[in-house]
């Protein structure tokens, strides 16, 4: 397994350049704005938990944290990316 770190910073890049349910990747100063989800889903990867615990987690965060609609095809896509790094 490769390390935290590195890990941790594979899932940040992730989740604010494919991810970022809220359009906030090229506003200055919000590079950490999703910080609050690496280490949750860095356990879920390290745990080995599968793709579809990875997407109901992201999923989550769309649209019952966030409110938002989500788009669970896109959500889907990044699940998938997320459970590759290991």
């Amino acid at each position: 397994m490769k390390k935290k770190t590195d890990l941790e910073k594979k899932i940040r890049e992730i989740l604010l350049k494919d991810w970022d349910p809220i359009g906030i990747q090229h506003i200055s100063g919000t590079d950490d704005e999703y910080d609050s989800y690496i280490s949750p889903i860095y356990q879920l990867i390290s745990s080995r938990k599968s793709e579809s615990e990875i997407f109901n987690y992201l999923w989550w965060i769309e649209t019952e944290y966030m409110g938002l609609t989500g788009n669970s095809a896109h959500t889907k896509i990044i699940a998938k990316k997320i459970s590759n790094l290991i």
